[in-house]
């Protein structure tokens, strides 16, 4: 694959577009999570490279999900079991607090990828030239399709 002539260095700022992207629906991610196991934060990033017309490579797809793997399977999402197994036994300030957590461990998530992300090396592309999306290699590397994104979009 060749390298970019301009090869961006993406900062803690791509966050804060995928963060906005993601408050216009909300209830559609977490039912994409909970319903397909996608993790969130690497379909937001997956949707903001398309939109900055950035591709990355299917397995380095598969290099991006590797690298927060064990930190979600280990910590992340047992806590995100446990806090909402919690939510109908705690006052409404105790939970606001367990989503905090949480946010910092998504946070955590969030950090890994961008470290990732910027030892990698993608191609810019035309949206009128590829059939290829970084969405695209994401979902199907968890055997979906774009037709799950119907509720997103």
């Amino acid at each position: 694959m060749p390298t970019p002539i301009n090869r961006p260095t993406f900062t803690p700022n791509l966050w804060r577009e995928c963060e906005q992207a993601y408050a216009q629906n909300p209830r559609a991610y977490i039912l994409l999570q909970d319903s397909h196991k996608i993790n969130v934060n690497l379909l937001l990033l997956a949707q903001y490279l398309d939109d900055k017309a950035y591709l990355l490579t299917q397995s380095q797809w598969e290099i991006l999900i590797s690298t927060t793997a064990q930190w979600e399977e280990s910590v992340l999402q047992p806590y995100r079991k446990l806090r909402r197994i919690a939510k109908q036994h705690l006052a409404e300030d105790e939970y606001q607090k367990m989503l905090d957590v949480e946010l910092i461990m998504e946070r955590k998530s969030q950090h890994l990828l961008l470290q990732r992300l910027n030892s990698l090396v993608g191609e810019t592309f035309n949206l009128k030239h590829t059939n290829n999306s970084n969405t695209q290699h994401y979902l199907s590397l968890l055997g979906l399709d774009q037709s799950v994104m119907a509720t997103v979009n």
